[in-house]
């Protein structure tokens, strides 16, 4: 039960120090009038020319995604790398090296037939 009030302690204390920096920032933040430059966007002090709302090509996008892709299946095979030293030394509680490496072909296998699907859909391909 001590554990439960421990946790609504943290939880209120929490609140209660967002709340406060809330206010604070109520009451110390500057305010000034709207003098029609204020919501204007800014980039490096030079003024917006034209609409920000322009077209980009949807290959970009998806050439994106694409390398989001695979950039994460790379960063998830580091695990799996790093268990299969100890699992290969064969210490106790240990993930038996079979698995790792059967975990292993299985994240290559998704990360090779998601480079196919993009290959076939010519996704790959820079215009």
């Amino acid at each position: 039960m001590t554990e439960y009030i421990i946790i609504g302690v943290f939880a209120l204390v929490g609140l209660l120090f967002a709340g406060a920096a809330m206010v604070f920032s109520r009451i110390v933040a500057p305010r000034f009038p709207d003098t029609g430059k204020k919501l204007d966007a800014y980039e490096s002090g030079e003024d917006a020319i034209g609409t920000a709302r322009i077209q980009f090509k949807l290959g970009y996008y998806l050439f994106a995604l694409v390398f989001l892709v695979f950039d994460v299946e790379a960063i998830f095979l580091f695990p799996a790398l790093a268990n299969l030293g100890p699992a290969a030394d064969g210490e106790a509680g240990q993930i038996s090296p079979l698995f790792v490496w059967g975990e292993i072909v299985v994240f290559v296998a998704v990360l090779g037939f998601a480079l196919y699907y993009a290959w076939r859909k010519k996704v790959l391909e820079w215009d």
